[in-house]
């Protein structure tokens, strides 16, 4: 079961969260402020939230921890740290316009 590709090819901006997890709130607060609906699923939350953490966890270049993990017009693209070196650098903004999520 994919269910992880599934739901991340369903929207332009998908994370996957953990409600206790304060860089989860960080990144769809980050995304949120630039104007991004962005889907959100909480693993501890979802019915199949052990088995899509576990599915995110053998994504290949996935490294600890699985949440946040964030996909960008059906891309992974990381957690934490690649978010905000992306935003950093001014890559963000147009690849979220690029993946049709921001009409800038």
């Amino acid at each position: 079961m994919d269910q992880v590709r599934k739901l991340a090819s369903e929207r332009a901006v998908v994370v996957f969260t953990s409600s206790r997890c304060c860089m989860c709130h960080s990144v769809t607060s980050l995304l949120s402020n630039l104007g991004v609906n962005v889907a959100v699923y909480e693993l501890d939350k979802e019915q199949w939230g052990r088995e899509m953490k576990r599915e995110l966890a053998r994504k290949p270049g996935h490294g600890a921890p699985v949440v946040p993990t964030v996909f960008i017009g059906s891309s992974l693209v990381g957690g934490t740290n690649r978010v905000m070196a992306l935003h950093l650098a001014g890559e963000l903004v147009p690849m979220l316009k690029n993946a049709g999520s921001l009409w800038l």
